[in-house]
């Protein structure tokens, strides 16, 4: 496709770097049915050569494409390439961008934790944070799946002054938020009719959640006592908020909704909410209780669709100027 072919379509090439793990495979998904992208590469050093569907067995039939196992600089260079993704490990980020040039043309999304602080250029993707600084940025680091869970459950609070007091949360994750390298708590027969804790109080997204609530609620210093669970299922989060509050159920709701109006995959619930909701899609359910003093906030997601590849995809439609929502009516299995 020429360049004035790929302009007049809309059309977007794009690259997917460490295409065969979760989130790679996520994205892959979610890009052969995006009415403006076409996976321009996918590269993988483990799986080069190699058919797609061979590793994400699900899209056979779906795509014939193969892994890409060229000279990453080659590929970089390539015309017309508009965005690449990392998708690759924590730390690989950095030095992805320390061993290759990337063209100015090219904007970046990744996927890990290496520029979440908003070091070397990059702005913090979460669009119901700062959708308008995402639409001029060029380089985009999307938000952990936990901390999206957590800030979409509190950022409205923190617009309105309203955290007083302490944040307590209590958050289970499936399988897949660990990625597909094996270790002693993601193999089947550990997992399986299993729950533990980790990383209490001290999970690495509790960084970028105190940096997000910093952004709307000024001198922000209370505590975030985060406990995060393994769930005995694949995917999906849900994450209980609770914190002092001193309104009424019907005022907490009317902040929430107008926090939430102008973003298309973020909603109430007056219903109480399970993951099977949002499992699969790029959604977001919120659920609010008032007891005695305390709100609480129940949000869920899918930690590889709103918590990881979905996201992104939705921060490349806003780089890009395209519908926020594009490629992204997914269906929930819902039963």
């Amino acid at each position: 496709m020429n360049s004035l072919t790929n302009k007049l379509l809309n059309t977007l090439n794009i690259g997917i770097i460490g295409a065969a793990g979760y989130t790679g495979g996520e994205l892959i998904r979610i890009l052969l049915n995006h009415p403006n992208a076409v996976i321009a590469f996918a590269h993988s050093k483990s799986q080069a050569g190699k058919p797609v569907y061979a590793t994400h067995t699900d899209l056979l039939g779906d795509t014939d494409l193969a892994f890409s196992g060229e000279e990453i600089q080659t590929l970089l260079e390539q015309e017309n390439l508009n965005a690449i993704f990392l998708c690759s490990g924590h730390g690989e980020s950095q030095k992805f961008l320390n061993e290759y040039n990337v063209p100015e043309s090219v904007k970046i999304i990744d996927l890990s934790t290496d520029f979440r602080d908003e070091s070397n250029g990059f702005v913090y993707g979460l669009p119901e944070l700062q959708r308008e600084k995402i639409k001029t940025a060029t380089k985009i680091a999307n938000p952990g799946c936990f901390a999206t869970s957590i800030e979409l459950a509190i950022l409205p609070l923190a617009q309105a002054g309203l955290i007083k007091d302490d944040i307590h949360v209590s958050a289970v994750t499936g399988s897949t938020g660990a990625g597909q390298a094996l270790s002693a708590t993601t193999h089947f027969s550990w997992r399986s009719n299993n729950i533990s804790i980790y990383k209490a109080f001290t999970h690495q997204h509790l960084t970028e959640i105190k940096m997000s609530l910093g952004k709307l609620q000024a001198g922000f210093d209370n505590a975030i006592n985060f406990v995060p669970y393994r769930g005995d299922y694949t995917r999906g989060i849900m994450a209980n908020v609770y914190t002092a509050f001193e309104g009424t159920l019907e005022e907490a709701k009317s902040i929430y909704k107008s926090f939430y109006a102008s973003h298309p995959f973020t909603h109430m619930s007056d219903a109480p909410i399970d993951l099977k909701q949002v499992v699969n899609t790029n959604k977001c359910f919120i659920n609010l209780e008032v007891h005695d003093g305390q709100l609480l906030i129940s949000s869920i997601i899918d930690n590889l669709t709103k918590g990881a590849s979905g996201q992104a995809v939705q921060n490349m439609n806003l780089l890009f100027g395209l519908p926020e929502d594009a490629g992204l009516r997914l269906k929930a299995p819902a039963f």
